[in-house]
């Protein structure tokens, strides 16, 4: 069994995204790993020729920003690194810059890439998700966070990264996976206060423009971590590789557990998902074979 790893990346210095230790994760999985890496205005380039030169492949490509309907230049980078992937791989790990890999979690992986390479009805795994807000302390359980993604695809090119590149599909269809378990750690939203408002920002830069664009990035200097509609305390462990990102946290979040933001709406459906263990009208980009 063949395994390659893949990414795309810009600015990652710039806008704080822990992309070293994201595909350091990963690596131990891999055979060999392609990034992406779109035109930056920092040292994006350099830090990722300087991780592991002998087993990961650098692309270097420019973003189109007029792709911007539903994030659509994000899947189209990410299509740019899983095309450069070679047919000697028989399966593609995807990790996202911001996405972190448990290595507890390594045997469970390897198991199923194992369990499942000979039966061509699995295009896909799905992994469980850990979304941290603020600090490394606390995870989002709202019901804005998605639960699961597919993370590992068949080295099949009919497969294409999907909408904003959160996920896959192939000729359109929604791809048929089996459940891992396994969790990627989303420190996505743990930036000091200033970057997570330079992130916010260009990331709308990437969906939006005119008016709209405007009130999203005024919106985005209003930023305020506090502002939650629902996290909990974190009791698990996080990845070695994030060790020194977590001993340097600089900064300082404020929350409050009992003063969480939900709509009725919302706490109506918490509380029916929590009772029925259940998420009503929950999105799922994939089919998950029993």
């Amino acid at each position: 069994m063949k395994v390659c790893g893949f990414t795309i990346v810009r600015n990652a210095v710039k806008f704080g995204y822990p992309v070293v230790e994201s595909i350091k994760s990963v690596l131990p999985l891999c055979d060999h790993f392609v990034v992406a890496v779109g035109d930056s205005d920092d040292i994006t380039l350099q830090l990722i020729q300087s991780i592991d030169p002998s087993k990961i492949t650098v692309i270097e490509t420019v973003w189109d920003q007029r792709l911007r309907q539903g994030g659509r230049v994000l899947a189209v980078e990410t299509n740019k690194a899983f095309d450069a992937i070679s047919e000697e791989f028989d399966w593609c790990f995807y990790i996202q810059a911001d996405e972190v890999v448990h290595e507890k979690d390594y045997p469970a992986i390897r198991a199923a890439m194992l369990q499942w390479k000979n039966n061509a009805s699995v295009e896909g795994l799905l992994f469980k998700y850990y979304h941290f807000w603020g600090t490394f302390d606390y995870i989002g359980v709202n019901r804005q966070w998605y639960r699961q993604e597919i993370r590992i695809v068949r080295n099949d090119k009919h497969i294409r990264s999907f909408r904003d590149a959160q996920g896959f599909r192939k000729n359109d269809r929604k791809l048929k996976v089996k459940q891992i378990d396994a969790h990627i750690y989303h420190y996505g939203w743990v930036r000091p206060p200033d970057i997570i408002k330079s992130k916010i920002s260009n990331f709308n830069s990437l969906y939006y423009e005119g008016e709209h664009l405007e009130r999203k990035l005024r919106a985005a200097e209003s930023f305020d971590y506090s502002e939650i509609n629902a996290v909990e305390k974190f009791s698990g462990s996080h990845p070695e590789v994030m060790k020194i990102l977590i001993s340097n946290l600089d900064w300082h979040v404020d929350i409050d557990l009992f003063k969480a933001k939900c709509s009725l709406k919302d706490r109506i459906l918490s509380a029916f998902e929590k009772t029925f263990k259940y998420r009503l009208f929950e999105y799922k980009n994939y089919t998950i074979i029993k």
